[in-house]
């Protein structure tokens, strides 16, 4: 079976697990012509494209506070990316690749939306992520440590669900194997607990700093 073959083998097998791990791919073609509103991956790195979602957050969730804009972009973006790069990896399937270069993204009202360019297997997590947390740290005071634990975050929270699918035999034991090492360890830690996966960070989204947020299940402030 070709590369090709096995990472879209892989992707229809995780798809049911919730939308978080539905990663289309191929170019977009939505709406009257082509690319309408999408950027290419490339773009999160440099230009006005990046400044500008984080500035539509800040608008959206009525924020100031440009750091909570960008700790909330980053947040959908692990989500929607790690999702299925952890999931490939519980079902033993091959994880997509998931660089910039290797993807489709716009931000609309309703969300981030992210779309694979080509069907190809990726490389390691922390390689994948990097380069936009120094983008997004670049343009903003949001902490490196912080990005990094929103990534350790969504990983914990794809486990979880993918634990209650019954696919995976040990979910927690591959969450310490994808946080043995930087930057992802020491973001947080695995809390026993019978039948379940139960993650708490060592980071705070900053989620609480807007209009009726609160604190999140797996955050270290004690309950707003």
């Amino acid at each position: 079976m070709s590369e090709f073959a096995r990472v879209l083998t892989t992707l229809r097998q995780i798809r049911g697990l919730s939308p978080f791990f539905v990663l289309d791919v191929g170019r977009p073609t939505d709406g009257v012509r082509p690319d309408d509103g999408w950027h290419d991956g490339e773009d999160l790195l440099h230009g006005p494209a990046l400044p500008d979602a984080l500035d539509r957050i800040a608008t959206r969730y009525r924020t100031a506070e440009r750091r909570v804009a960008a700790s909330l972009f980053f947040l959908s973006y692990t989500a929607r990316l790690l999702s299925p790069v952890v999931a490939a990896r519980a079902v033993d399937g091959v994880a997509p690749d998931v660089r910039p270069a290797n993807l489709w993204w716009r931000y609309r009202p309703d969300g981030l939306q992210v779309r694979l360019k080509d069907p190809v297997a990726g490389v390691g997590i922390a390689e994948s992520m990097e380069p936009v947390v120094e983008a997004v740290h670049g343009i903003t005071s949001v902490a490196r440590g912080l990005l990094w634990g929103n990534a350790a975050s969504s990983m914990a929270g794809a486990l979880r669900t993918i634990s209650r699918s019954g696919i995976a035999a040990d979910c927690v034991e591959l969450g310490e194997e994808l946080f043995a090492e930087p930057p992802l360890k020491g973001t947080g830690e695995f809390i026993p607990f019978p039948g379940e996966v139960v993650f708490r960070r060592r980071s705070c989204c900053l989620y609480y700093r807007l209009d009726g947020g609160g604190t999140c299940g797996d955050c270290p402030l004690p309950p707003r």
